[in-house]
């Protein structure tokens, strides 16, 4: 009899661990990772004032670090000439000056603020001077070069002025190079689409 109990006893625990293997397997697949969207984040802009990307719900967005003293710098004139033409048809350019590459960008967010009105006429939003890679990487950034949070690829950042593309419901969609113009017809086809 003793044999008996201790059989149905060891059939049961085999049964209830075999039924909490399945229900914990079920559970993952029914609850997938939840990615984050470019809406859970606030930044600072130039100014000091907290910028919160979900005020921008239902508009494309560029994202792009830049810098002062690069020979891409220029590219400012472009951003600035895209902006005009989209800004109020549900697009806009974030800009994240930032000092990673040969230190082109070792300004104060002042001297920055200053710099971009005097030398571009820059009206598109200017965050305040953030890092784009290392580890003390800004977690906009960690976002956007990590595929476990945007959930299309990681990415690195090459150098100043790459371009991040989020569409519309806050997700990531391109990774531009720096290289490439705000006016390549990749972006303005992507902005219209």
């Amino acid at each position: 009899m003793k044999k008996l109990v201790h059989l149905f006893s060891l059939a049961l625990l085999m049964f209830s661990c075999q039924n909490n293997a399945q229900q914990t397997q079920s559970n993952s697949k029914e609850t997938p990772m939840k990615l984050a969207s470019i809406y859970d984040y606030e930044v600072k802009d130039l100014e000091g004032n907290l910028f919160r990307f979900s005020d921008l719900k239902g508009k494309k967005i560029m994202i792009v670090n830049t810098a002062s003293k690069c020979g891409l710098t220029p590219q400012y004139k472009e951003l600035q000439a895209l902006y005009e033409q989209y800004g109020d048809k549900d697009f806009v350019i974030v800009g994240f000056p930032a000092n990673n590459f040969a230190s082109q960008e070792p300004g104060t967010d002042k001297e920055i603020a200053t710099f971009c009105e005097q030398n571009y006429g820059v009206t598109f939003p200017m965050m305040s001077k953030v890092s784009v890679k290392g580890d003390d990487m800004h977690e906009v950034y960690q976002f956007l070069t990590e595929k476990s949070k945007n959930g299309l690829q990681d990415s690195t950042v090459k150098w100043n002025f790459q371009k991040y593309l989020i569409n519309e419901n806050g997700v990531l969609e391109k990774v531009i190079d720096p290289q490439t113009l705000p006016s390549d017809k990749e972006i303005s086809e992507w902005i219209e689409g």
